[in-house]
């Protein structure tokens, strides 16, 4: 997969991708966006997550925030929260440090662990951009959450790879097209914070040209 010719979409919304294809075409394609708790509980974590400002040294551990990450074969540009640079025989030199250092994203996230893979989606796409940057290979990162103030280790398998290359080529299709997919309204919805600007009712409503179609049957 290689986009050089496409605008560079944001890593962050792979998550909102894996969610529901319509909230991320909202927000990446028509630019609309409402606050609810959950959107505003998670910014608030994630401002002390990209304080610059506060890197920090403990040992063989060097800890990054905020790390601006990009890649060219995958088209998209975005941050890290935390990347911890552990000290390893097999890592990667670092300016003014002495060592090898072994990169490892970490992602926070307000609530618990998901059912869905969306989070690990967009670890395992930071990872990547990571190893294009830092010419290296990282084998896990770790995800962070707040109700449970617990780590989840996410190796990054052959298979999340994939999917993370599967779903980036897809959201660069619909953001060439300029195209808003209709989904199927779930339970979901509820939680979504776009819900008033989505309308995800309305999408069980039948089509206009079906309804036309039924009615000219209906005609003797």
């Amino acid at each position: 997969m290689n986009q050089p010719e496409n605008e560079p979409l944001l890593l962050s919304g792979l998550q909102h991708f894996r969610f529901c294809r319509r909230q991320w075409a909202l927000i990446h394609i028509e630019n609309q966006w409402a606050e609810n708790f959950r959107t505003v509980d998670g910014s608030l974590m994630h401002e002390h997550a990209h304080d610059t400002g506060f890197p920090e040294s403990r040992g063989d551990r060097l800890t990054v925030r905020g790390l601006a990450i990009h890649s060219a074969a995958l088209g998209v540009t975005g941050q890290c929260d935390v990347v911890e640079f552990r000290r390893a025989v097999d890592g990667i030199p670092l300016r003014k440090k002495e060592g090898l250092w072994q990169p490892y994203p970490v992602e926070y996230k307000r609530g618990k662990p998901k059912e869905n893979d969306a989070d690990k989606l967009q670890l395992c796409g930071q990872a990547m951009c990571l190893e294009e940057m830092l010419c290296c290979e990282i084998p896990e990162g770790a995800l962070y959450y707040g109700e449970t103030r617990h780590r989840l280790a996410v190796p990054f398998t052959p298979e999340l790879r994939q999917q993370v290359r599967g779903c980036l080529a897809e959201m660069h299709d619909l953001f060439q097209k300029q195209y808003t997919p209709r989904v199927k309204p779930t339970k979901a919805c509820n939680a979504c914070s776009l819900k008033d600007l989505c309308l995800p009712k309305l999408l069980r409503a039948k089509k206009v040209a079906d309804y036309l179609a039924d009615a000219l049957k209906e005609e003797p």
